[in-house]
């Protein structure tokens, strides 16, 4: 069942062209496309920057906190997965560079842990690897 977002929903841009239009934004406005109508035909959204823009109905999706949440969680599971495997690299490499990239990974841990209270143990972020069968190949 369709239903159009209302003034005060948080909403986000489907292809966003510059960096405010990566950021979730607030309905302030809904033109419909007649009086007696639920459709609606396009969105004024004001983002956290304080710019107010309008956009077709068909170019905005309805988005929440928990939506940032989530990809918060994935691209800094994904961040540490890549810093852990820089700093495996970095103490062959350098020492210097091995202590960097160890502070690092261990400053993006605690971030993620007193920030959002995600887990990321630095040994073990990686999500589970596909299954193989007798013959070597993924299932």
């Amino acid at each position: 069942m369709y239903r159009s977002m209302e003034y005060g929903d948080t909403a986000r841009v489907i292809n966003p062209t510059d960096p405010v239009e990566y950021r979730l934004g607030t309905v302030t406005d809904v033109c419909y496309s007649t009086p007696h109508t639920t459709y609606a035909r396009h969105y004024t959204l004001r983002f956290p920057t304080g710019d107010q823009r309008t956009y077709p109905a068909e170019n905005v999706r309805r988005a929440t906190r928990a939506d940032d949440r989530a990809a918060l969680e994935a691209a800094l599971t994904s961040a540490c997965v890549a810093v852990r495997e820089a700093c495996r690299i970095a103490h062959d490499y350098d020492p210097d560079l091995s202590t960097g990239t160890a502070s690092l990974l261990r400053r993006l841990v605690d971030l993620a842990t007193l920030r959002l209270g995600l887990t990321l143990g630095p040994a073990h972020p990686t999500p589970p690897q596909p299954t193989h069968n007798q013959d070597g190949g993924d299932q």
